[in-house]
């Protein structure tokens, strides 16, 4: 079983709503609960207002969006080509913020509701987020088989 989506959007915030259904109807395909596609919803939610909130601070800019499904793995990577992050190691930490109104706690509900994901970004040119997820029903089937 394998499926792609890409999606091109601008980095306005009514477009979060959007990205967060396309990717819950995409992720619909595997055998997720309706739980882990709130997770996923919320995850794609953090990742696409970083962007916007971010990445693009002074002008509108194009967030792309691709949705795989890999074997039984759903894989969801959000890129920018904004301002980029200047230091990854901070961002990563729980109430990180580079903006005193807001929480800093975007990355770290990504990092709660995925199984895995991977930060990269280049100052200037951009970052990516990659975010990953297996069905618990599937995992717990992996694991009585063990």
């Amino acid at each position: 079983m394998g499926n792609h989506a890409h999606i091109r959007m601008l980095s306005r915030s009514n477009n979060v709503g959007l990205a967060r259904l396309a990717a819950a109807s995409f992720a619909s395909e595997l055998d997720f609960t309706l739980n882990e596609l709130e997770e996923i919803k919320v995850a794609v939610s953090e990742a696409v207002t970083n962007c916007i909130i971010h990445a693009y601070p002074l002008e509108e800019g194009i967030i792309e969006i691709d949705l795989r499904i890999e074997g039984e793995e759903l894989i969801i990577v959000v890129e920018d080509k904004g301002v980029g992050i200047e230091d990854l190691e901070a961002v990563l930490q729980p109430n990180y913020s580079t903006k005193e109104e807001h929480m800093g706690l975007g990355l770290a509900f990504i990092d709660s509701f995925m199984d895995r994901f991977q930060l990269s970004s280049e100052p200037g040119k951009g970052t990516v987020v990659k975010m990953y997820k297996i069905p618990e029903k599937l995992k717990n089937r992996q694991e009585e088989l063990s």
